[in-house]
This record gives C-alpha cells, sequence and structure tokens, in this order.
C-alpha cells in the first residue's frame, strides 16, 4: 500500500512539473509560425541550441551553434538588448534555454515552433 501511494505522488508531481514548465515557457518566450520566424530572425540573433554534431549535419543560413549543455557557460555571448530567436530539433532544448536565459535578466525571446525539423528554408551543412 505505501509503495502504490508512493507512486500515485511521485507520478502527480512528474505531472505537474511537467504542466508549470510547460505554462511558464509560454509566458517567457514566444511560439513563432515560420513565416513569423523569417520574417524576425535576420535583425536578431538566431542561435541552435542543438549540440555540434546536429548543427554541422544541417542548421538555418546564419545561426550560431550554442548548445544548450553549453549555455549556462556561454550565455554572455548572447546580447540581451537584441531579440533572441532559438530553434532545436522539435522546441524541448529551446524552452529549456529560453528558462535559463530569463533567469539570467533576458526577456526578448522567440522560438521556432515544430522546431527544425519543420523548417523549409534555406539550410547549411559542413
Amino acid at each position: 500500500m505505501t509503495t502504490t501511494w508512493l507512486l500515485i505522488i511521485l507520478t502527480t508531481a512528474i505531472i505537474a512539473y511537467s504542466a508549470f514548465s510547460f505554462f511558464y515557457q509560454r509566458k517567457i518566450m514566444k511560439h513563432l509560425t515560420e513565416e513569423e520566424f523569417r520574417a524576425g530572425y535576420r535583425k536578431a540573433q538566431l542561435i541552435d541550441v542543438r549540440e555540434p554534431k546536429e548543427y554541422e549535419g544541417g542548421h538555418i543560413l546564419g545561426a550560431r551553434n550554442i548548445p544548450l549543455s553549453q549555455l549556462r557557460q556561454r550565455h554572455k555571448e548572447i546580447r540581451q538588448d537584441q531579440p533572441i530567436y532559438f530553434y532545436c530539433q522539435n522546441t524541448v532544448r529551446s524552452g529549456r534555454a529560453a528558462q535559463m536565459l530569463k533567469r539570467k535578466g533576458y526577456n526578448d525571446i522567440n522560438c521556432l515552433k515544430g522546431g527544425f525539423k519543420g523548417w523549409t528554408g534555406k539550410v547549411k551543412k559542413k
């Protein structure tokens, strides 16, 4: 009986945390359609938060690679006075990156809805 209650409490905590993260990310960053993203990313800091191997396999033309795993150490490379346009493979890492930067005082944070998987524009491969 104790194990059952522990599992219920643990499951409830995980669901609550996931829901909180989802709604918090929606609040702190704008999820842009590809058209909206295209309209503004040339005037912003375009950052690919995927790992280097993924970036080398193909990335949006003009994007800078700052992997989520390195963002805590490299966040000072990102200017606070310009819009930030994040993308990753499908938006999970972009959300985490947005949360991290929001805690550090960044505000104008945007994300490509659907991530790189849904991108139909120009791509550069190494």
